[in-house]
């Protein structure tokens, strides 16, 4: 995706907006550069504004006791947030921090509801991707009620891995998370995810590569992660 740090042009949600439309939205915008670990907005915050993401990447999380935190995933480039409380006008769901150097456009819930409205595409892009999000939280609830921290991390790994374009059947995980950042994916413990990689290490289906974990053998992770048991020798 083409970079412009202090544009809207770049969100997809509105891609069919014309050029004079993303001007005048542009410039109804706060517009504010975050560093790194930099908070963004709380778990409990007050205030109704939708975020932006022109440049950077943010991660959305939960702290439950002041240490341990509950990942509930990345939004990168083009990607938005805060969208919850522009619609209900309840405290915020989740803290935001950014995980990269990030450009954000900061947009009133008034304008937001107001081009939803009046833009048919808009509107549809966001129902479609609030849909996937309940989806996505209704297959994370089943996992953590039904699967052990084993089959959890199977799942986790299957999906935050892409196909390796040069070996057929592997695929990466690249950059590669930290323990501790995986077991908050999963809410598990990180001693329980080291050793879990371990025994996928030890049986041959993870390899450890500079900037990527390699999982050598889709079907069988896959064949795993179907197994009750799920042991790996």
């Amino acid at each position: 995706m083409a970079r412009c740090p202090q544009s809207l042009r770049c969100i997809r949600l509105f891609r069919q907006l014309g050029d004079e439309e993303i001007r005048r939205l542009d410039a109804q915008c706060l517009w504010r550069r975050y560093e790194p670990k930099q908070q963004i907005l709380g778990h409990g915050d007050h205030g109704t504004d939708v975020f932006f993401v022109a440049s950077g990447q943010v991660r959305a999380l939960i702290r439950t006791d002041g240490v341990r935190d509950v990942i509930l995933g990345d939004i990168g480039d083009g990607g938005f947030f805060g969208e919850l409380a522009a619609i209900d006008s309840q405290p915020r769901s989740a803290s935001i921090v950014a995980m990269t150097g990030a450009t954000l456009a900061r947009m009133s819930a008034g304008l937001f509801r107001a081009v939803v409205r009046e833009h048919a595409d808009v509107c549809g892009q966001l129902l479609t991707l609030l849909a996937a999000r309940i989806r996505a939280l209704d297959n994370r609830v089943s996992e953590l009620v039904t699967l052990d921290v084993r089959h959890r991390l199977f799942a986790e790994l299957l999906r935050i891995s892409r196909p390796d374009g040069i070996a057929p059947g592997r695929a990466l995980v690249s950059p590669p998370p930290y323990h501790a950042e995986i077991a908050a994916r999963i809410s598990a413990r990180r001693e329980a995810v080291t050793r879990e990689l371990g025994a996928l290490e030890s049986a041959g289906l993870l390899e450890r590569r500079r900037g990527a974990l390699v999982l050598t053998d889709i079907q069988a992770l896959i064949a795993l992660f179907h197994d009750p048991r799920g042991r790996t020798a």
